[in-house]
């Protein structure tokens, strides 16, 4: 007979609570520049890509510390003594060390020595236009002591309560996609970096990119949804009993489960799931190509364009039953591929399970993907 534990609820808490080592520091902006230049203090690559806030909106910010508004905290994790990485705050920090001319960010192509003229600023008029050499010395100096709360989170910290802090704190402030939040976050779990580092390869594959990036828009581009559709296609591929309805939190789970060697829910075999992505989207390239993923026009008679993350989902899926005897490189193969790839998305039983709201259900997912199995495997017989 299981042994009932004796622990209280607030027992339970209290436990969860000593995971949590932080500490509050009161630093000034240029404390923190200095352990930015001098490397103790990192952005890391996927965080860069989220630093969203255009010249207006760092104006304000430059504005808001000169007149001594008050600033939200920064949060850092330290990962060694002397090292930390910043896990929040990151426009009003990229803010501070673009207007100084010490930003390095290359997705926004801003390296050192590139600041920038104030604009926008509607409280104090008189500062736009300005860069930072052009304030007087006092204002210089008054942004320079300008200080911010820093709460640290210690590197004892559990890793896996680090990950739902940023979570947390990432769901105010300024917006940020599903996926820029995730890339952020799984990297924080012990295997997090080579997960995601995973998912940046397969994205740049020529296949990939004409099946599927290139048929999106630069703004679902900007929000790393093409990461997100490469996470989707691994999820419901290894763990497709685990979906529910809600698509978001079932890939947060799937890559956290990759991510986090304390669970063993996810098995993943980088070098086998490499290959069958590979394999799925060098078949799309050579048969469907840019079409693999586009909507019907509205008399079904053709694929046009855009882009169905529902198709993504029943071609990607629909093609693993067969993927074994798919060869590329055989053209009449992927001749008739295309055509029956084709037929069974333009057919009426494909519109009733994927066009509309609502779509997003177990069932669902399962007669598309059964849809698309069924045409591919009739080209064998």
């Amino acid at each position: 007979m299981k042994k009932r534990s004796t622990k209280t609820l607030v027992d339970i808490i209290d436990d969860k609570a000593v995971m949590a080592k932080t500490r509050r520091l009161d630093l000034s902006f240029n404390e923190l520049l200095d352990m930015y230049v001098d490397k103790e203090l990192e952005i890391k690559p996927a965080f860069q890509r989220i630093f969203v806030w255009d010249e207006i909106k760092e104006s304000q910010f430059i504005e808001s510390l000169l007149l001594e508004l008050p600033v939200p905290p920064i949060y850092l994790v330290e990962e060694e003594e002397g090292h930390h990485v910043l896990v929040d705050g990151l426009q009003r920090l990229s803010t501070y060390f673009h207007f100084r001319g010490e930003l390095d960010n290359k997705n926004r192509k801003i390296s050192r020595g590139d600041g920038f003229r104030l604009e926008g600023c509607d409280i104090a008029t008189e500062l736009n236009g300005k860069e930072w050499a052009d304030l007087d010395t006092a204002l210089q100096f008054r942004l320079k002591r300008a200080f911010v709360s820093v709460q640290v989170i210690r590197k004892e910290s559990d890793a896996e309560l680090k990950y739902h802090m940023f979570k947390r704190l990432n769901d105010g402030g300024t917006p940020l996609s599903r996926q820029q939040v995730r890339n952020c976050v799984i990297r924080m779990l012990d295997n997090g970096d080579k997960l995601m580092d995973f998912v940046t390869e397969l994205v740049k594959t020529p296949a990939y990119q004409e099946c599927c990036v290139e048929s999106l828009t630069e703004e679902q581009r900007n929000e790393q949804f093409d990461q997100e559709l490469v996470l989707r296609f691994f999820a419901l591929k290894q763990d497709r009993k685990s979906f529910k309805h809600d698509v978001g939190p079932f890939i947060d789970d799937f890559a956290k489960g990759v991510s986090d060697p304390k669970s063993r829910a996810v098995e993943f075999d980088f070098d086998e799931q490499r290959a069958d992505f590979l394999r799925t989207f060098n078949v799309l390239a050579r048969s469907t190509a840019d079409k693999s993923f586009t909507f019907p026009n509205k008399d079904r008679t053709e694929l046009t364009r855009g882009f169905s993350a529902l198709h993504f989902e029943g071609v990607t899926l629909g093609l693993q039953s067969h993927l074994a005897k798919l060869d590329p490189a055989d053209r009449r193969q992927m001749t008739h591929l295309a055509r029956a790839l084709e037929k069974a998305r333009l057919s009426e039983d494909f519109r009733k399970v994927s066009a509309g709201g609502g779509r997003n259900s177990p069932g669902l997912l399962k007669r598309r993907v059964e849809i698309i199995e069924s045409a591919v495997g009739a080209i064998f017989q």
